[in-house]
C-alpha cells in the first residue's frame, strides 16, 4: 500500500508512527504464528455433524434455529464496542482476549452439554469473530507505512494457510485415520491454546490508529475519546459522500450478509443431503479446495485490467447472479457432489469480488479511514444478517427448514444482481450522455 497522498478521499494528517525498536520481523513473525495456529482447527468443517451426533445429541431444529442464530446476534452486539476497545487498548489485549475466547469455545465444545450451554458457547464464538479485527490491524501500529502491503499479505496468508492445513488434516484424520469428531476438537483446542501462548510474545504497541496516534497523558485521553468519536462521525459522512465508495460498500454489506448466512448453514444443508452418520463426508476437503482456489482467483484479480469505474456495477451484477445460481443449484439438486461443487464456485466468486471491492474502497482512503469503512460495512452486513436470521432462521421467527432457507438466499443474491444491473446500466447511459454533450459542445466551440 503506497503512502496516502493529499488527493485521497478525506485524508486527515496523522502524526507519523515510529516502528518498535525491535523492527518489523519479530512482531510480524509472532502475529503470523498466532494467525496460523488460531485458524488451524481441523474440527471446524465437521461442527454440524458433531453437534447432531451422539456426542451432543442435539436436534436439527435446536442446532439450526436456536443455536446458530446466537452467533449472529453476538457478533453484531459486540462488533462496535470491540472496534473501539481494540484501538483504545492498543490491539494486544484484544488479541489475547480472542485467544482466550477460542480456548473457552473449544473447551465447551468438548465438555458442555445441553441447549443453553451450547448457546453460551456460540456467544464466545461471536466474541472470537468480533475480535478478529485486532489481528488484522495490530501490525499497522508497529511497522512503517511502506511495509503495510508486505506485512498484510504475510498475516492474511498465515491465517489462510492455517485454515487450509486445518481443513485438510481434519479430512485426512476422519477419512483415513478414522478419528472421531471429538478427537478433532481436542486437536483444535490444542492448536488454539498454542496460539494463545504465542500471543503473549507480541510486542505491546505504543500507538494506534485513532486514540493513540500521539503520546498523551491519561487525563487527556479521556477527552480524546469524545474527540475521536466525533472525528469518526465526520469521517463517516465524508467517506460515504463518494458515489463510488458508496456503491462498492453497498455491495460489500449486502453480499457479506448473504455470504455469512450460506457459509454458516451449508454444513446443515450437506447433512440433510447426505447424513454423516450413514455416509462418508468430505467437508474438510471441500473447505480446503474452496479456500485454495479462491486464493488463486484473488491472485488473478490483481492482474485483471478493466475500467471498474465504468463496468464495475455490471460486473458485480453478473457475478452476483452466478452466486445466486450456485446457491440455487446447491439447494435444488440434492446430490452431495453437486452441493460441494456449487459451494466451491460460490466461495471462489465471493472471494474474488470482495477482494476487488476491498481494493476499490481502499484506493482512495487513508489507513485510518479504511479501518472505519471496513468496520461500518461489516456492521451493516451483520445488521442485515441479524434481520434475515431473525425472520427466516430463528425459532421465534418463521423457523424455516434448511432447504427453504437456501431458496431464500438464492433469491436474495438474485435481487442484489438486479439492483446492480439497473444501477450500472443507468450509470453507463448517464456517462454516455455526458460524453455526447461534451462532444457536441466541443464541436460547437470549434465551429465558432
Amino acid at each position: 500500500m503506497e503512502a496516502p497522498s493529499a488527493g485521497r478521499v478525506g485524508l486527515r494528517s496523522r502524526s507519523p508512527r515510529a516502528p518498535l525498536a525491535l523492527g518489523w520481523p519479530l512482531p510480524t513473525a509472532a502475529l503470523c504464528a498466532y494467525g496460523f495456529f488460531a485458524n488451524l482447527r481441523p474440527s471446524e468443517p465437521f461442527l454440524t455433524p458433531y453437534l447432531l451426533g451422539p456426542d451432543k445429541n442435539l436436534t436439527e431444529t435446536q442446532v439450526f434455529n436456536e443455536i446458530y442464530p446466537v452467533w449472529t446476534y453476538s457478533y453484531l452486539v459486540l462488533l462496535f464496542p470491540v472496534f473501539l476497545a481494540t484501538d483504545f487498548l492498543r490491539y494486544k489485549p484484544v488479541i489475547l482476549l480472542q485467544g482466550l475466547s477460542l480456548i473457552v469455545t473449544w473447551f465447551m465444545l468438548l465438555y458442555a452439554k445441553g441447549l443453553l450451554a451450547i448457546q453460551f458457547l456460540e456467544f464466545f464464538y461471536g466474541l472470537v469473530t468480533a475480535t478478529e479485527i485486532a489481528y488484522y490491524s495490530y501490525i499497522y501500529s508497529v511497522v512503517d507505512l511502506n511495509l503495510y502491503q508486505k506485512v498484510t499479505s504475510y498475516c492474511r496468508s498465515a491465517a489462510l494457510v492455517g485454515y487450509t492445513v486445518g481443513s485438510v488434516s481434519g479430512q485426512i484424520l476422519v477419512s483415513v485415520v478414522g478419528w472421531s469428531f471429538f478427537v478433532l476438537n481436542v486437536v483444535s483446542l490444542t492448536s488454539v491454546s498454542v496460539a494463545f501462548a504465542v500471543a503473549w510474545f507480541l510486542p505491546m504497541p505504543q500507538k494506534s490508529l485513532f486514540f493513540h496516534h500521539h503520546h498523551s497523558h491519561a487525563q487527556e485521553q479521556k477527552v480524546d475519546i469524545g474527540k475521536v468519536i466525533k472525528e469518526l462521525w465526520q469521517d463517516f459522512l465524508q467517506c460515504y459522500s463518494s458515489r463510488t465508495l458508496l456503491c462498492w460498500s453497498v455491495w460489500w454489506a449486502l453480499s457479506t450478509c448473504g455470504y455469512f448466512q450460506v457459509v454458516n448453514y451449508t454444513q446443515g444443508l450437506w447433512e440433510k443431503v447426505q447424513p454423516s452418520q450413514t455416509s462418508e463426508i468430505y467437508n474438510g476437503g471441500v473447505e480446503a479446495a474452496s479456500t485454495l482456489l479462491g486464493a488463486v482467483a484473488v491472485f488473478g484479480a490483481g492482474h485483471v485490467k478493466i475500467s471498474w469505474a465504468t463496468w464495475g456495477e455490471i460486473v458485480l451484477a453478473m457475478f452476483s447472479l452466478l452466486i445466486a445460481a450456485a446457491v440455487y443449484i446447491m439447494d435444488t439438486i440434492r446430490n452431495i457432489w453437486v452441493c460441494y461443487t456449487s459451494y466451491v464456485v460460490f466461495r471462489i466468486v465471493y472471494m474474488l469480488l470482495i477482494t476487488v471491492a476491498t481494493f476499490q474502497i481502499a484506493t482512495n482512503l487513508s489507513v485510518e479511514r479504511y479501518a472505519l469503512v471496513f468496520g461500518v460495512n461489516t456492521f451493516i452486513a451483520l445488521a442485515l444478517q441479524t434481520l434475515l436470521t431473525l425472520i427466516v432462521v430463528d425459532a421465534r421467527g418463521l423457523g424455516l427448514d434448511i432447504f427453504t432457507q437456501f431458496m431464500i438466499y438464492a433469491g436474495y443474491f438474485a435481487v442484489i444482481s438486479v439492483i446492480f444491473f439497473i444501477s450500472g446500466t443507468c450509470s453507463i447511459i448517464a456517462n454516455y450522455r455526458r460524453k455526447e454533450r461534451r462532444r457536441r459542445n466541443n464541436t460547437t466551440e470549434n465551429g465558432a
